[in-house]
């Protein structure tokens, strides 16, 4: 063996040179042709071409056709999924075309489902895979954007249209109170850290909105989503939230390919906040203010969004190389790169992305020895443009001008007070424009994703396999900040060390990620003709490392100096945790008809107390190939029909601090000193702890239905399912004296989800010429909250959260027993018979007590959608090609913070000797915004349900060009066209269910160009 690896080794090294020259393949003889369908004549693209008993193969085009070089006397060999193998026989011709017959292989299809693969036909649990033809067209930045709207019972909520922002995602509702809503990401057998939101998600990378918009999604091939226990659980306690496995493009065996597209895109905001116009400003307060107040306003009209936002200019440059190298080895291999310049709609914000990747796939011993190598790595260079400047437009007043004639605050207008020690009013807003211009926040953060995965084949059994896989996962980031002292964000309103007032901002932070992984497993598949069985077993063991590195720096004014204590206690963080996992799968097939699947893994995490740190998990499931019975088994009308039934239970860790369960003592920060004489002590404190702390654990059951029909011009599925999680992870108050904290995270209570899935894809037309696909999914899930061990008390109505801009510790949100995770927890506003407007302050006494105290709120709507749909469509037309993608939401809910902050008289006639603007919300409610609670009315939850057209596009076909050396395809696409909602925000769609400085989706205009060669 140990000769195998270095030969091995030297082999790897040679052929990594012959990329870098290329090879060229030896002819003979040159071969073209077309492959159509023989239904309808149509073209297949795709199809592998393969000269039979030799490794020289290639693919056809988008129109079908395919160009090889061949030895005389040659066989083609024409595969493709959805077809029946042919073989033609070459002679002396120089053409050869092929008419191919579907079959339905497409069950055959094989699908990666979590530690090998398997086909279609024998999935026994709740997954679906899409593959890149399938995938969203356009200008997309993170790799989840891709699949948006394209699966039952995935929700994805873009986070914002600020440059690279990722999104939230959320399969079958998340399974969470406070812990990690995520799902798990594993790109090419690596799970990837810093994908989402969620409290403790790992690995969350300084510099970077989100760490999937450091992957290129021009180098993914699939998406394999797993959506139930019985498919998830093999990955055992980061699985309670699904699991999404992406596999990236491969070599093919052939000559060299060359792909490149360009997209060019300009991008606008669609809506604007609804604020008072500089006249209706200026009659506003001509109407309601005093005279002095009257005095404030200002000669000019400026509508500040205008200012704040561009038009964004982006582009995508993706090159890549595929093929294979023969000889004695065989190796596919792909290598890619990619530059990525998308500015964003508001102004200063920008993303640029450089990305490479390599794929080697050689295989040794006769085809026992596989392995594939895959590197991926990225530079992302940033700067973040400060958004808060999206709320100071909205607020700043109409009336005044961007810039005056005089040099102080950087040449900007400024709301000023000659009385005050700096010359500003304190709370009045900053220019907006100069909280864009004026701060320049930069980040440069680099990563690589990568492993090498070693197949063997065992020569004495052949239907073993022991596989080995190694991976990492590394980032760096780092950025600096500064702001220039000139600027009323950051005029001289601080003392630093030796009493002098300074100002300005020259911070920077730097973090390092250094993730490791290994995963062993053996499998066995054997067919047990005899008794018409197969099996296939697989016992596997994971070591994951994760390692962090957070460097601590002090603040610092614009000169260089300190600012006063700042000096960071550690100069450098290190936390880390560990994983040990032992999983296991079996598979049993009895006459290709009954499937069952047992799956189970046992974690050890370094989080949680050694008495509570191993679990065991679990997952069953049956299905049964109604289709292959007798009395279906000749249907022409039932293509496909299959019941699954599945039951699991996964975990969840991400949510548990990493040693939470020890007493330790830190020490103090700068503003918490004892003073000792005349000197000051940090001192050392304890933590809050928790030594009984234990896993989440989510249990789902699942029953299924795939069906198809004519064949399959009508396939899809149906699923039921019912999580229920128990051990839900929240911070729960403490009773003084009984921890070191008021705060504590325990395991409170359990909660459900229970739903309905529905996919159906269709093919209304197919002929010659034309071929119309259309599909659509729906999800009903309903959230509840079915156990809080703090709410025994019946004073104590649940966990109140959702903080809201414009008042003082108002918050409009509450989980609590009997009710979905995120209700609305507000008053019951009155509105005045004959007018129909709302009366301020006046609001049901619902316990008929004589008054309104907290005892009056009531949970009323939820953020979260009780259904959401997905529809898309594409049509073909000889070389012409046409698609939508659109989704919809329906029964979520918002709480409108810009109506609640702004709108109100209290905030345009400011008593504080300034002006603000604000929501046109103002003219139609009359609000003062006096009284102490008009903040909880129900009054700002409004129905955010929507249906948006995410995506439109077109393309056409140029055929071949440069004496058919190359193809070239152009297309053409709108995201997010329009939206259709009774919301009265700017967007519908905002995660959390709180509209305050939300960061504007715009509306995307893209032209692209693909060349093959």
């Amino acid at each position: 063996m140990k000769k195998h690896m270095q030969k091995l080794c030297r082999f790897l090294m040679q052929t990594i040179g012959f990329l870098l020259l290329s090879v060229a393949a030896m002819a003979q003889n040159v071969v073209s042709g077309k492959v159509t369908d023989s239904k309808d004549g149509s073209a297949v693209p795709g199809v592998t071409v393969t000269v039979k008993g030799s490794r020289t193969s290639t693919q056809t085009a988008s129109d079908g056709t395919y160009r090889i070089t061949v030895p005389k006397g040659a066989t083609l060999l024409f595969t493709s999924v959805g077809f029946a193998n042919q073989e033609s026989a070459v002679n002396d011709r120089n053409s050869v075309d092929i008419s191919f017959v579907a079959t339905s292989q497409q069950l055959n299809e094989v699908v990666v489902v979590g530690y090998g693969t398997a086909r279609k036909k024998d999935l026994t649990g709740s997954m679906t895979a899409i593959s890149s033809k399938d995938f969203i067209k356009g200008a997309v930045t993170t790799p989840e954007q891709l699949i948006l709207g394209k699966v039952a019972g995935v929700n994805i909520t873009s986070n914002g249209g600020a440059p690279g922002s990722g999104s939230t995602i959320r399969i079958r509702g998340g399974a969470s109170l406070s812990a990690s809503n995520d799902p798990l990401v594993i790109i090419d057998g690596v799970q990837l850290s810093g994908v989402g939101n969620g409290v403790n998600s790992p690995g969350s990378i300084a510099g970077s909105a989100n760490g999937l918009s450091l992957i290129n999604p021009n180098d993914i091939e699939t998406f394999t989503i797993l959506k139930d226990a019985s498919a998830a659980a093999i990955y055992g306690s980061r699985a309670s939230n699904g699991v999404i496995i992406i596999t990236t493009k491969k070599g093919r065996r052939g000559k060299p390919t060359f792909n490149f597209n360009t997209l060019v895109s300009a991008g606008a905001i669609t809506k604007k906040i609804d604020v008072l116009s500089a006249n209706e400003f200026r009659e506003y307060v001509q109407t309601h203010g005093t005279p002095a107040q009257r005095a404030l306003m200002g000669p000019t009209s400026t509508d500040w969004q205008d200012q704040v936002y561009q038009t964004a200019i982006s582009t995508d440059n993706n090159l890549s190389v595929s093929g294979g190298l023969t000889g004695k080895f065989n190796m596919p291999y792909r290598v890619s790169a990619g530059y990525l310049n998308q500015e964003g709609v508001l102004r200063t914000g920008n993303l640029q992305r450089v990305s490479a990747g390599i794929n080697l796939s050689p295989t040794f011993m006769d085809n026992h020895l596989k392995v594939d190598i895959n590197i991926k790595a990225s530079n992302s260079k940033a700067r973040f443009a400060n958004e808060g400047a999206i709320g100071a437009a909205v607020s700043f007043d109409p009336t005044q001008p961007v810039r005056t004639s005089s040099p102080r605050f950087g040449g900007y207008y400024e709301w000023l007070d000659p009385s005050a020690a700096n010359g500003l009013k304190g709370l009045a807003p900053s220019n907006p424009v100069s909280l864009l211009l004026e701060r320049d926040d930069r980040s440069s953060v680099n990563r690589s994703v990568g492993n090498i995965q070693f197949d063997y084949k065992f020569h004495f059994l052949p239907e073993l396999r022991a596989n080995l896989n190694v991976g990492y996962d590394v980032a760096k980031g780092s950025g600096t900040i500064f702001v220039n002292d000139s600027v009323r964000s950051a005029y001289k309103r601080d003392v630093d060390t030796a009493g002098v007032r300074k100002g300005g901002i020259r911070n920077k932070y730097l973090q390092k990620i250094d993730n490791k992984m290994l995963e062993f497993y053996l499998n066995y598949a054997k067919d047990l003709r005899s008794i018409k069985s197969r099996i296939d077993v697989t016992a596997g063991y994971g070591f994951y490392d994760n390692a962090y590195n957070n460097y601590n720096y002090a603040d610092y004014f614009v000169d260089g100096s300190k600012r006063k204590q700042s000096d960071p206690i550690y100069a450098t963080d290190k936390p880390q945790n560990r994983l040990i996992s032992f999983y296991g799968r079996f598979n049993y097939t009895l006459n290709q008809k009954y499937i069952l699947t047992i799956n189970a893994r046992s974690d050890g995490s370094s989080r949680l107390n050694p008495d509570n740190r191993w679990i065991t998990y679990h997952s069953e499931a049956f299905a049964w190939r109604i289709k292959d019975e007798a009395f279906l088994k000749n249907s022409k009308t039932i293509s496909d029909l299959k019941l699954r039934i599945g039951y699991g239970i996964t975990g969840q860790q991400d949510g548990i601090p990493n040693y939470s369960y020890l007493a330790i003592y830190s020490l103090s920060n700068n503003t918490a000193q004892y003073q000792f004489g005349n000197d000051f002590y940090n001192m050392y404190r304890p933590n809050a702890y928790n030594q009984s702390l234990r896993w989440e654990q989510t249990a789902t059951s699942n029953i299924g239905l795939d069906f198809g029909f004519l064949d399959s011009r009508i396939s899809g599925g149906v699923d039921f399912y019912l999580k229920k999680t128990k051990d839900l992870l929240n911070d729960v108050n403490q009773s003084a004296g009984t921890n070191f904290a008021p705060i504590v995270l325990s395991n409170v209570g359990n909660m459900e989800n229970r739903g309905v899935e529905l996919t159906v894809n269709t093919q209304p037309v197919r002929n010659k010429n034309l071929t119309w696909d259309f599909g659509f999914n729906v999800t009903f899930n309903r959230n509840r909250i079915t156990k809080l061990t703090f709410t025994e008390d019946p004073n104590y109505p649940g966990q109140r959260y959702g903080g809201i801009s414009g008042g003082t510790g108002n918050s409009v949100l509450i989980n609590s027993v009997g009710y979905n995770r995120g209700a609305f927890y507000v008053l019951q506003q009155v509105y005045d018979s004959k007018t129909g407007k709302p009366v301020e302050n006046l609001f049901e006494d619902r316990d008929r007590d004589g008054a309104i105290t907290d005892k009056d709120l009531y949970r009323y709507k939820s953020a979260n959608p009780d259904v959401f749909l997905g529809f898309n469509s594409s049509v073909n037309y000889k070389r012409w090609n046409g698609g939508f993608v659109m989704r919809a939401s329906l029964g979520n809910y918002m709480y409108n913070n810009v109506y609640s902050s702004t709108g109100i008289q209290r905030n345009i006639i400011n008593p504080l000797n300034y002006l603000n603007n604000g929501s046109r919300n103002l003219l139609e409610s009359g609000f003062a915004g006096s009284g102490p609670r008009f903040f909880q009315s129900d009054y700002y939850v409004q129905n955010a349900s929507f249906l948006r057209m995410d995506n439109i596009n077109i393309g056409y076909d140029l055929g071949k060009l440069f004496n058919e050396k190359a193809t070239l395809r152009a297309n053409a696409n709108v995201q997010n066209l329009f939206v259709i909602t009774k919301y009265k925000g700017a967007d519908p769609e905002i995660s959390g269910g709180i509209d305050n400085n939300f960061y504007p989706r715009p509306r995307t205009f893209v032209f692209g160009l693909n060349l093959d060669f």
